[in-house]
């Protein structure tokens, strides 16, 4: 495995592979586990090199976040990575000027539901770190996990909008045995926060189990999900039901596509799940 520090090196190890090979690529904050190993392993097997990015993007945390507190754990994830079978690893200091960007991109309408609400901007420097990845790596496939589920569907309304020829790949999220979505904020919580964590998937399996049972009435669903949240402690964000593509907020479920969202703060962590409702297993 290679490491690139630097936009221009990691731009001259693929400039000689690209013609001939195609390349996938899995742009990470670091502090990797095995939801991002599941992608690196979807990766190799849709192409023929695989890079990973390690950033911490400073655009994309808010007043009062966790950037200074971030995990950066950039030894051990090398490791993983080249256990993984990682062809190259970028790892830049900083993908912007010091006296910061000129230029931003800027997400419109997606982001104003579920996180944008609380987190003004957040959307807009995803984009805008993606982008700018996009630029320099310019892969073929480019993988995300269905966990950020509203990042996801921006990132790909990014590439239509903008004509990108890079094809965005969502991976299925990654569950403890308990449920609990794999995550790097799960190393804030104590361990009494992380027995009352799992409530937030036990919520998302339970409207899932009532859909498919035929349960078709959005406040009934919710109702149930806040149930499960409050015996556990926990006030949701948000608890919401939308549509998958759009994010538009369902009124009800009717057989058409949906999918449901929580956020919550548990302890010191701010934790995002997500979940599909099917009213038929072959929906």
């Amino acid at each position: 495995m290679r490491i690139a520090r630097t936009p221009s090196e990691i731009r001259r190890q693929l400039k000689s592979l690209r013609a001939s090979k195609s390349v996938a690529f899995v742009p990470t904050m670091g502090c990797l586990h095995a939801g991002h190993l599941s992608l690196i392993r979807r990766a190799k097997a849709l192409a023929d090199i695989v890079v990973v990015s390690i950033y911490v993007n400073p655009l994309q945390f808010g007043p009062n976040e966790d950037l200074d507190s971030y995990p950066r754990t950039f030894d051990a994830d090398a490791k993983l990575c080249a256990e993984a079978g990682v062809d190259f690893l970028f790892n830049p200091t900083t993908l912007y000027p010091k006296s910061g960007p000129k230029i931003t991109l800027k997400a419109d309408s997606i982001p104003d539901c579920l996180c944008g609400r609380s987190r003004p901007g957040h959307f807009d420097g995803v984009i805008t770190v993606v982008n700018i990845l996009f630029n320099i790596v310019q892969p073929d496939i480019a993988l995300f996990g269905e966990k950020d589920w509203q990042q996801l569907t921006l990132i790909r309304r990014m590439t239509l909008d903008l004509h990108m020829a890079v094809e965005v790949v969502g991976g299925e999220t990654v569950r403890e045995a308990d449920g609990l979505a794999l995550s790097s904020r799960n190393r804030y919580l104590t361990t009494a926060d992380r027995s009352r964590a799992v409530a937030i998937s036990r919520a998302l399996y339970t409207m899932q189990q009532l859909a498919r049972a035929g349960e078709c009435d959005i406040e009934a669903l919710k109702h149930a999900a806040i149930a499960i949240l409050t015996d556990a402690g926990i006030t949701a964000e948000y608890l919401d039901i939308r549509n998958p593509d759009s994010l538009k907020r369902k009124v009800t479920l009717n057989n058409r596509p949906a999918r449901a969202f929580i956020a919550a703060r548990v302890g010191h962590a701010r934790l995002i799940d997500n979940m599909p409702l099917h009213q038929t297993e072959d929906f």
